[in-house]
């Protein structure tokens, strides 16, 4: 297995090349930080986006919604699905308008979704992402029950393809800009 996503014509980011990263490490840092995504789709030929929490496990990303649902009914049709993840660190703050920026990170994935409905399934993801916010905890609480599970949609989200991009650093400054006299450098978001 690679460490790295394949670039491709769908994930390739082309303005701010340099500031692209597509190793497997940078993409999933992002998620396993942030673990909330917004999860692009097409719904009746319209457009949707829709903010969701969402584990990784290993290569593959998890989310759950209400059984029957037209959010899950969406993620499970088929369809190519985008889903991103972002975070504004710190504003740049220039000597000029135009080189006024932030310091972010954003990964974009393309996912294919399907539903998982094997209690052993349930079971495996579900104890993953409980441990991940607190160690051992799934064996000092109750499993999901049958009627809880029959009411959820457990949605696998494979992976297609992925790209990081994040910018660092200060303003970059015009010359003749540096002689106004007003502060420049990064403010924490």
């Amino acid at each position: 297995m690679t460490d790295t996503f394949t670039i491709t014509a769908r994930n390739q980011i082309k303005r701010g090349s340099k500031k692209a990263d597509y190793r497997k490490e940078a993409v999933y840092q992002l998620i396993d930080r942030l673990k909330t995504g917004h999860v692009a789709f097409v719904e009746n030929n319209e457009p949707r986006s829709l903010p969701l929490t969402i584990w990784r496990i290993d290569d593959d990303l998890y989310c759950h919604s209400a059984n029957k649902g037209r959010f899950s009914n969406a993620l499970i049709s088929g369809q190519l699905l985008c889903v991103s993840f972002a975070i504004n660190n710190q504003w740049v703050m220039s000597k000029s308008a135009y080189h006024h920026s932030a310091n972010y990170e954003s990964a974009v994935l393309f996912c294919t979704g399907e539903r998982l409905s094997a209690e052993e399934d349930f079971h495996r993801v579900f104890k993953a992402v409980i441990n991940q916010i607190e160690p051992d905890r799934w064996d000092q609480i109750r499993p999901p029950s049958a009627k809880e599970m029959k009411a959820t949609t457990l949605i696998k989200l494979t992976i297609q393809s992925a790209s990081f991009k994040s910018r660092t650093g200060g303003p970059n400054e015009e010359p003749e800009d540096m002689e106004i006299p007003v502060w420049h450098g990064v403010l924490d978001a």
